[in-house]
């Protein structure tokens, strides 16, 4: 941009500032949202709570399958983002 183009859209800088701001909490709630490390850690502890005998198997078959639907989602997001 030139000197004189920054000039002219100085008015609008609160507006293109609004936008990265939001562009940015965006993109880390995406980066939060989409890490298999917290999903892991789950069927771990899923694991370990069926072995212990805090849960029965109908309920670890049941949301070991609701964590790998989820681990299937973050792989084809992280295959093709956007």
């Amino acid at each position: 941009m030139g000197l004189l183009t920054q000039l002219l859209t100085l008015p609008l800088a609160p507006v293109r500032g609004v936008g990265w701001v939001v562009e940015q909490v965006a993109r880390a709630a995406e980066d939060q949202y989409y890490d298999p490390g917290p999903i892991m850690r789950e069927l771990a502890e899923l694991e370990r709570a069926l072995e212990s005998g805090e849960i029965d198997e109908e309920t670890f078959d049941r949301r070991e399958d609701e964590l790998l639907d989820r681990l299937e989602e973050i792989r084809r997001f992280r295959e093709n983002p956007r």
